[in-house]
């Protein structure tokens, strides 16, 4: 017999919780999606959520890429200049960096840190306090009714958010490229409306598998919350540090998905 303490013990138990916990996020999506289509969705809650979640993403995200797009069309510039004498191409560069990549990878970090935070916490509070166990009694289902509107609101808000941000990415590398690096407005607007409308496809796709990482994530840890309002902590705390790392790890993957089907 092992010991409990034993590292392989401990290994092979840590092992099993993620797959169990893995395996239940799966299902909880499974029996959110099969509510989307078999029961009416509560237009004002609906509403609500979208707004609630806009509400706190647009600042931080503006704020993100436009010095994102600041300091790449900065970084590029000064690149080009030490190599070809000139600032070469900056809007062609930035856009690729801004559109595939960073502009929905920050947007998804923010939108995690405040959408996937709030929703954990208000989940593990209504789990804590029994409020989840009320729903049950009087014959509502907390999926349909708590995280059938946040997953509807969350999809549909992130590409959107993303799509402002590339917008703010784009505006932040004009200001550095008209003030500091003299290049000419029309050069970089032509670099930019010149770029493939794949480029920016690539971006607003992915976005769509973030916010179904995060929101479920999120959903998830509210819903198994436990151990009153330090669990709580624990769960919010857990739900944006998995978002975000399952969105730096699922980043590549469905990169290469969409490469290989030649968008991007």
């Amino acid at each position: 017999m092992l010991s409990p303490n034993n590292p392989v013990v401990i290994a092979a138990r840590k092992l099993l919780d993620v797959s169990q916990a893995t395996g239940e996020v799966v299902l909880l999506i499974r029996r959110t999606f099969s509510w989307m289509v078999r029961a009416p969705i509560e237009r004002n809650n609906l509403l609500y959520q979208m707004v609630e979640m806009g509400n706190r993403t647009f600042p931080v995200a503006s704020l993100t890429l436009v010095f994102t797009g600041m300091v790449v069309a900065l970084q590029t510039g000064f690149s080009m200049i030490r190599g070809f004498n000139e600032p070469l191409y900056i809007g062609t560069a930035l856009g690729h960096s801004i559109f595939k990549e960073l502009s929905p990878v920050l947007t998804g970090m923010v939108f995690a840190g405040r959408v996937g935070a709030a929703i954990a916490a208000e989940l593990g509070t209504m789990k804590v306090t029994e409020q989840l166990d009320a729903l049950y009694t009087l014959g509502t289902n907390p999926v349909k009714y708590l995280a059938v509107p946040r997953f509807i609101a969350a999809i549909t808000m992130l590409p959107l958010l993303v799509i402002y941000a590339d917008l703010m990415g784009v505006i932040g590398g004009y200001i550095v490229a008209m003030i500091q690096l003299r290049i000419p407005s029309t050069e970089y607007i032509d670099d930019i409306t010149n770029l493939d409308l794949d480029i920016v496809l690539h971006g607003f796709l992915k976005s769509f598998f973030f916010a179904l990482i995060i929101v479920a994530v999120s959903c998830y840890k509210g819903f198994t919350t436990k151990g009153g309002a330090e669990g709580v902590g624990k769960a919010t705390t857990a739900a944006v540090v998995i978002s975000m790392v399952m969105i730096l790890i699922s980043d590549y993957f469905v990169s290469a998905v969409l490469v290989s089907l030649g968008i991007g």
